[in-house]
């Protein structure tokens, strides 16, 4: 058996508890067998395709999988190890869990099903008043579950989940099955959530924008294994991940708001290669933003091009170069100058014979369009 380091990967800083966890269990043609780590607070995301998981992960975590054999550690607390025999039961784990669909109590009020969770909170650690405001559900007190939009429901399923006060806030897939426009209602509350708690809250989904947008930290399952773990920009930006979703290739990564160019409409980032150039965005400088860049709008060439309607162009070296798709290879960037996240550059492969493209080359990337996840 592991000890209860080793699935913390690189998510270990110092000062800081992890959380922990190796998982094995086999159902029918299924087995899991995945290790992993996440940082003491924020947003992990657990990614991937349908069945790579993803949900069983969660449900170990919080002791409702039989025959789940491993470990997990939570903060200084042992949940589960398997060689020693310790297994706490899920009604003791004090994890806050969140479903794709909201399973209020249809004969309470919203007041009353909040303060069910409430009541039997063992050890307070969020104020109701806090969780009241933080998921903006205040207004939808008073109403029956029935007369809440989808969205309006698992805001109080949330509001629920963190009234019990937990110290591991477990979320599957929360807005799956909610339409664009309660989607885009829920989706800046929950982005704003990790900043007001001091708990890890591990999120399924797979879409790889909400990973994008909600995530600090990123693990890629597939088949029962974990292929990838990190920042989201380091997972994103692998080749394996790249070659994986192929024509959605691309990378994500954080910005910060420089300063505004009224009169061109025009907001100038710091980004990880240098100045990014977006539409202007009515945010404050220092503020940061999260950006998304597709490998197929970025272009490759080996000098500046001043003569371009494309505003963003960066000087950086190739890292490697692999195949992806017919007559064509994708090319990982990184700075020239600075150690940081990559970009990446769908070419064909005519085009890199051509301009002599090659692990080491210092090349212009040409970048003809940038997407604010928000």
């Amino acid at each position: 058996m592991m000890d209860d380091t080793s699935a913390a990967g690189d998510t270990r800083r110092s000062g800081v508890t992890m959380l922990c966890a190796r998982f094995r269990l086999v159902r029918g043609p299924f087995e899991l067998d995945a290790t992993f780590g996440c940082p003491d607070r924020g947003v992990t995301g657990l990614f991937g395709p349908s069945g790579s998981g993803k949900t069983t992960v969660l449900r170990c975590v919080a002791g409702l999988e039989d025959g789940a054999d491993g470990f997990l550690r939570v903060g200084d607390d042992v949940w589960h190890d398997s060689e020693h025999d310790v297994f706490v039961p899920p009604h003791q784990r004090a994890v806050g869990y969140v479903f794709q669909e909201a399973d209020l109590f249809s004969h309470l009020d919203v007041r009353a099903n909040l303060r069910f969770a409430f009541s039997r909170a063992r050890n307070r650690r969020i104020a109701w008043d806090d969780a009241i405001e933080w998921l903006g559900v205040g207004p939808l007190l008073a109403r029956s579950p029935s007369r809440l939009s989808g969205g309006e429901r698992q805001r109080v399923a949330i509001t629920r989940a963190l009234l019990s006060s937990p110290r591991l806030l477990l979320m599957d897939e929360p807005v799956s099955s909610l339409d664009e426009v309660n989607r885009g209602e829920i989706l800046p509350y929950l982005q704003a959530l990790p900043e007001r708690l001091s708990i890890p809250i591990l999120y399924v989904s797979h879409s790889l924008a909400e990973v994008g947008r909600l995530a600090d930290h990123m693990v890629w399952l597939v088949d029962g294994r974990v292929k990838a773990a990190g920042p989201p920009s380091d997972v994103i930006g692998n080749l394996d991940f790249a070659r994986w979703r192929h024509d959605d290739a691309g990378v994500v990564i954080d910005a910060v708001v420089r300063d505004h160019d009224m009169d061109g409409h025009l907001t100038r980032l710091d980004g990880p290669w240098g100045p990014v150039w977006v539409r202007h965005q009515p945010r404050q400088p220092g503020q940061r933003v999260r950006l998304q860049i597709s490998a197929s709008d970025v272009s490759l060439g080996l000098a500046p091009e001043p003569d371009t309607t494309i505003m963003n162009q960066f000087l950086v070296r190739v890292t490697d170069i692999g195949a992806s798709g017919a007559g064509e290879v994708m090319v990982r960037l990184v700075s020239s100058v600075v150690p940081g996240p990559a970009l990446l550059a769908r070419i064909t492969r005519r085009s890199q014979q051509r301009l002599g493209i090659h692990a080491g080359s210092i090349v212009y990337a040409r970048v003809k369009s940038v997407a604010l996840l928000e």
